[in-house]
């Protein structure tokens, strides 16, 4: 067969660069998502005091940035690197985390319009359980801060939500200067204002609830949540859906380029038990004729 040319399998050019340029990107992300949460434990402390990572009753923020992160951190990962050094079973590994993800969406939604009724209690303890940890951590403060500010709501289902506070509560033991109030973040906003008044809340509750509505937003976070995915519903759902193609999308390349990395592995393991593989130059004869 000299002379010919093998004409056999070959590894996309086109599918390798794209998923190792796709999966950098998120490679990256994560790496500084992970980095963003590390220095923010080490702002507060909690690298130096590993068990203070349970002391909150709330939810920390910078969880997110961690888990988020290391997901990207592991599939940008095993598709980079996959992908360039044609790793099959990093490729597979790849394609199969995000076929977990997906569906992992797929039943959280179906599960989620399913129980709605069971969710919206879920999301009521879980917005009461931070509202009583709120002044024990900066980064949860400004969570419920800016839920609170962005959706112009109070607490989960009224501003009373924040005698769950100890901070807050009208308990007649309660010391605290923000006794019978709410955070600034309750309270409604000016436009004339161009600093914000972070003690607008105060006493704000000890008022009849006929003035309240004057100085704050009385309405809940959970209902106002509510009615925000009811006039952004289109919205919502192109996101889901661009998501969950473009993880269609990822599957997809991630094994049509397997097969082809399979495939020429066969075609190669075929051509040299057929005999076809390369073979030794044989000696020239004037060199065999010095030899002897």
């Amino acid at each position: 067969m000299s002379g010919n040319h093998y004409k056999g399998h070959e590894v996309s050019c086109c599918i390798k660069y794209f998923i190792f340029g796709f999966n950098i990107l998120f490679w990256l992300l994560g790496m500084a998502l992970v980095g963003i949460g590390l220095w923010a434990w080490s702002e507060k402390g909690v690298l130096s005091n590993i068990s203070s990572i349970t002391d909150l009753g709330g939810l920390d923020p910078v969880w997110l940035f961690m888990v988020v992160g290391g997901v990207m951190f592991i599939l940008g990962f095993a598709g980079c690197i996959g992908a360039l050094r044609e790793n099959t079973f990093l490729l597979k590994f790849f394609s199969v985390f995000l076929g977990i993800i997906f569906f992992l969406e797929l039943t959280t939604g179906v599960l989620a319009f399913v129980f709605k009724d069971w969710i919206k209690d879920q999301l009521n303890l879980f917005i009461n359980n931070n509202i009583r940890a709120y002044r024990d951590d900066i980064d949860l403060q400004n969570l419920i801060d800016f839920t609170q500010e962005y959706w112009e709501c109070c607490g989960a289902f009224g501003a009373d939500d924040w005698n769950l506070n100890i901070y807050f509560n009208c308990t007649d033991g309660n010391p605290s200067r923000e006794k019978c109030g709410v955070p600034f973040s309750c309270c409604t906003k000016d436009p004339a204002e161009d600093v914000i008044n972070t003690q607008c809340g105060y006493d704000i509750r000890a008022k009849p609830d006929s003035e309240q509505k004057d100085y704050i937003n009385v309405k809940g976070c959970v209902p106002q949540f509510e009615k925000w995915l009811q006039d952004n519903l289109t919205l919502v759902a192109g996101i889901f859906i661009g998501v969950a193609l473009l993880q269609i999308f990822g599957i997809c390349l991630a094994q049509n380029l397997v097969s082809d990395i399979e495939a020429v592995q066969a075609s190669c393991l075929h051509k040299i038990n057929m005999g076809d593989g390369p073979t030794v130059p044989s000696m020239p004869f004037e060199h065999k004729m010095k030899e002897i």
